[in-house]
């Protein structure tokens, strides 16, 4: 399993089902899916990169009814049990966009898919642009946790990361300061970001490091070019698992970050 540090918590709002609304191909490599629901109105947001597990449908047959309202160990034991031709596949994602219900507006939550082909299973979901396609929700918290006192932030992720670390520079702050590196594969999967004057993100375009770049190298090797100084930072690392636990030890053995103050998590491993 890939390494991570990051923090599970189970909202009461325990299961939530939803389908999809709206989805569209936003870029080369993204698939934006949004669903919408009157189970989303129970939906605890708390911004910055909050995640989910999503449970997806993989026949007609599939069902969400028996999944329990925590993935937790007996949550996924339970899930195990399930039989096989109705039992979701499920996934972790990170929330894109959330909007509360407003006046005749229904709640909605968008969901950045990252497609590769046929690669995966998820991906290649979202590629079908499945309007009307069911899915469920467990709602399990940030993984993001600000160090008391740090104004600076250090952020690095790959594409399977951009929805946490741009949900991380629109929820810091206004004063925040700092550096944000995120790396993606094609020149057009840059999207907009919304983050305080004093943090400099860096996209970095793998199409131009030459055939066979590793995900998440080129992210990592410019997390080694930020300089740290002396104030307090807070950092959070994402994606390809070697990116996510190098960047730990570069910033804690190299540089003298203290382990808690490095969020980590390995989202995939590069094989």
């Amino acid at each position: 399993m890939p390494s991570s540090n990051i923090a599970v918590s189970h909202a009461g709002s325990g299961l939530v089902t939803a389908e999809v609304v709206r989805a569209e191909r936003i870029s080369p490599h993204f698939v934006r899916v949004t669903i919408g629901g009157e189970d989303l109105a129970q939906w605890r947001n708390l911004g910055f990169d909050q995640w989910f597990r999503l449970a997806l449908p993989v026949s007609d047959s599939t069902r969400f009814d028996k999944l329990s309202d925590k993935f937790n160990i007996g949550g996924y034991l339970r899930y195990l049990t399930l039989p096989k031709a109705t039992r979701p596949v499920i996934r972790n994602y990170t929330v894109r966009e959330f909007r509360g219900s407003s006046g005749t507006s229904p709640a909605e939550l968008d969901i950045d898919f990252v497609v590769h082909g046929s690669e995966g299973i998820a991906g290649p979901w979202a590629g079908t642009l499945p309007v009307g396609a069911p899915v469920a929700l467990i709602d399990q918290g940030c993984g993001y946790r600000p160090v008391a006192g740090a104004t600076r932030v250090i952020l690095a992720g790959d594409e399977s990361a951009l929805p946490a670390v741009l949900g991380i520079l629109r929820d810091l702050p206004a004063e925040s300061t700092g550096t944000a590196i995120i790396e993606v594969p094609d020149a057009e999967d840059q999207q907009t970001v919304v983050a305080p004057r004093g943090v400099d993100v860096r996209w970095i375009v793998r199409d131009g490091q030459g055939d066979g770049a590793a995900p998440g190298a080129a992210a990592l090797e410019e997390l080694r070019s930020v300089a740290l100084g002396e104030e307090p930072v807070s950092a959070f690392l994402a994606g390809e698992q070697q990116l996510a636990t190098g960047g730990r030890r570069y910033l804690v053995n190299e540089c003298g970050l203290a382990k808690t103050a490095v969020d980590f998590t390995g989202y995939w491993r590069r094989h």
